[in-house]
This record gives C-alpha cells, sequence and structure tokens, in this order.
C-alpha cells in the first residue's frame, strides 16, 4: 500500500545522497546510477538540483562530490574472519579490506584468523557474537567451518559475506568458479593443441577437497574447458583428481608421488588455485620433467604473476581474481546490506586471463613490488 505521507522525490535524494560512502568520495553518475537503482534521468536531474542546492558539488567532466554528511551517525562494527594463512592472494584481500574500511570512515574492524582451524572458526564466530558486530565478513576455506559458523550467525541474526567459498545463507563475494575453469581449460586445451598436437596424455587437477563441491566446480569447468578445446577423443583422456589442500606443501608432495608411479606422461595440470599449480610445477621440476607438462593456475595471485615471467616457463596462465580490488567491493556491498538496500544473493568478481604475453600489461607495476624474478 503506498504511504500518502511520502515524498518520493525526497526518499530518491536521499537515497543518492547515502550513496556516498565517505567523505570526499568522488563518483561518477554511472557509478550512482548502480548504486542506487534509480534511472540515469532521474539520477541526471537530482545531480543537478542538488548541485544547485549547494548539496553536491561537480568536480569533473562527470565527477560528483557530497559537500556534508549526516551528524551523529554511529560506525558500523564488522566483523572479519580471516584465513590467516600467509599467502600473498589473501594478503592482499586482508589489506584491500583495510583499505576499504579507513577509507568508508563509517567502519570499525574486528579481524580474527582463523589459520584454516575448524575449533578455533567456531570460537572466533562465538567471539564476533559477543563483540555485537553487524556483520561478518568470513573467507572461508573448509566447508564444513563454514556451516557451523554459518549457523551461529543465523541464530544471532547477524548477516554474513562469504568470499571466495559459500557459507549457508550467506551473501557471497568473489569468483565465479565453473566460469573461471572455463576460461583456464580452453586456454590450456589450446596450448596443448598447439605445442603437442593434441596429444595428452592425462589431465590431473588438484583439488581442495574441504573446501568443498561449490568451489570444486573451477575444476569442473576447467576439464570442461579442456576437453572443448582439444575437440575430438578428448573425453578418453583420464582425469585424475588429486588433493593438494590448496597449499604449495601439500601439492607438491601428492604430484611428486604421482610422478613417481605414472612415469613419463604427457599431462594437462589444472588447480584449484595458484599455491597448488606452483607446488606442481615444483615436483615437475625436481624430477627433471618439466617438457611433459602445461599448467594452468588460479587467482593471479602474485607469486603465479612472478612465475609467468620466468623464460620458459611451464605455467601457461592463471585465471586472476584481482584480490587487490576486493576489498572495495566487500565493503560496499557491506554497508548496501546494512543500509538494507537490495543486494543480490552473489556478487561476482570479472575474471581475466593472465599469460606470459600480457602479464606486464595487466600488472605493470609488478616490478615495484619486492620480488625479483630469478632467471
Amino acid at each position: 500500500m503506498r504511504d500518502p505521507y511520502l515524498i518520493k522525490s525526497v526518499t530518491h535524494a536521499a537515497r543518492l545522497m547515502a550513496a556516498f560512502q565517505s567523505s570526499g568520495e568522488v563518483l561518477s553518475q554511472h557509478e550512482l546510477v548502480k548504486r542506487t537503482q534509480l534511472s540515469r534521468g532521474i539520477v541526471f536531474r537530482l545531480l543537478y538540483t542538488l548541485q544547485r542546492e549547494g548539496a553536491i558539488e561537480k568536480v569533473g567532466a562527470d565527477q560528483y562530490r557530497l559537500l556534508y554528511r549526516r551528524a551523529g551517525r554511529k560506525k558500523w562494527k564488522i566483523g572479519y574472519g580471516s584465513p590467516g594463512v600467509d599467502t600473498l592472494f589473501i594478503r592482499q584481500v586482508t589489506e584491500s579490506i583495510r583499505a576499504a574500511v579507513e577509507a568508508s570512515e563509517e567502519i570499525e574492524l574486528l579481524m580474527l584468523d582463523h589459520r584454516y582451524k575448524t575449533d578455533l572458526s567456531v570460537r572466533h564466530a562465538e567471539q564476533f557474537i559477543r563483540e555485537r558486530v553487524d556483520l561478518v565478513i568470513e573467507y572461508q576455506i573448509d566447508e564444513h567451518a563454514g556451516a557451523l559458523t554459518g549457523e551461529k550467525y543465523r541464530a544471532a541474526n547477524i548477516p554474513v559475506i562469504a568470499i571466495n567459498n559459500p557459507i549457508p545463507g550467506a551473501t557471497y563475494f568473489g569468483g565465479n568458479n565453473y566460469a573461471a575453469g572455463l576460461i583456464g581449460g580452453r586456454y590450456l586445451g589450446r596450448w596443448a593443441r598447439r605445442e603437442w598436437q593434441g596429444e595428452v596424455d592425462e589431465i590431473v587437477m588438484l583439488e581442495l577437497a574441504r573446501a568443498g563441491t561449490v568451489p570444486k566446480s573451477r575444476l569442473t569447468g576447467m576439464v570442461a574447458g579442456i576437453r572443448e578445446a582439444l575437440g575430438n577423443g578428448a573425453d578418453r583422456v583420464p582425469v585424475t583428481y588429486l588433493d593438494g589442500d590448496g597449499q604449495l606443501e601439500p601439492s607438491w608432495r601428492v604430484v611428486r608421488k604421482h610422478i613417481k608411479a605414472n612415469g613419463s606422461r604427457r599431462t594437462l595440470i589444472g588447480a584449484m588455485n595458484d599455491n597448488s599449480a606452483l607446488g606442481a610445477l615444483r615436483a615437475y621440476a625436481e624430477a627433471g620433467k618439466q617438457d611433459l607438462c602445461g599448467l594452468m593456475g588460479l587467482g593471479g595471485a602474485p607469486e603465479a604473476r612472478r612465475e609467468l615471467r620466468r623464460p620458459k616457463t611451464r605455467l601457461i596462465g592463471s585465471v586472476a581474481y584481482f584480490p587487490e580490488k576486493y576489498g572495495e567491493g566487500v565493503i560496499r556491498l557491506a554497508l548496501n546490506i546494512l543500509e538494507r538496500r537490495f543486494v543480490p544473493p552473489a556478487v561476482f568478481i570479472e575474471h581475466r586471463l593472465l599469460t606470459p604475453r600480457n602479464v606486464d600489461y595487466i600488472y605493470p607495476n609488478d616490478a615495484l613490488m619486492c620480488f625479483p624474478v630469478e632467471p
């Protein structure tokens, strides 16, 4: 039923002004349309009016800034459950979230590292609940731990954003798993057709079993992409799944054992993430059988980008997830949830394939990071 006392134009103006998430934030008309879900025409007229009335400042050809903030607004308290594993990918996700929190000026962040441990994840969930956080961001690797913590948050009526790995009842933010795998698989299959004339003896997929079935769809997509690119006869190439636990050392050990058991075979390897891909690459290098493998990673982590720059690397590519950009999107999503705006059940990041040919173009500033490329 329509509220007879509601002035719709004022509601629209309030929504547009609330879209500015920090003092000094500059937004384009296109960005304001996306954030408010208002039509382009309404946003244009609101900007024109609010600019005339001194509430909004135009600072460029299509750039606008809010000139005041609502007084007395309390800060939202957000909990962040970090995996606490020291990879550059996870570190960049965490650093980008911290930077976005600092820029927002509306959030107090409480961060706890669960270090891949289920019992610690549960204790941290209980601590977030005791702290009465308004929302939780969970970067949870283990499917079982995610289910346990998700149920606790549901009972406490605390909304959750799940990064990269789904949690029951949470809004998902991260990669489109099957699509990312398909991108990498197609490229890897085309590489095998070019370099090996399509003669592949085996496909190996390095999984992270405890992450569950949804993240595993990365590998399902990769196998589908490889077979599509190889064409006729690809269905007869056997597929072996090995559990590398998403980490370099376990992946190196399990692939080293597989090489010893299976001898010299031309093998295409897809990995749940770049750490696993690099562990497999290390195993092949130690066995002196680099020429018998072609690998595809997922994530576009700095370690993988460094490897892509090595001459004659057998890491054929990595599908980038751009962890350095997660923070802005995650915090925007969090504020939309807290301010009761419409949010979709899943927000996917944009993927892009990194190869030795384009890595310098997509990441031109990697040379400023503290890792030289070894010969």
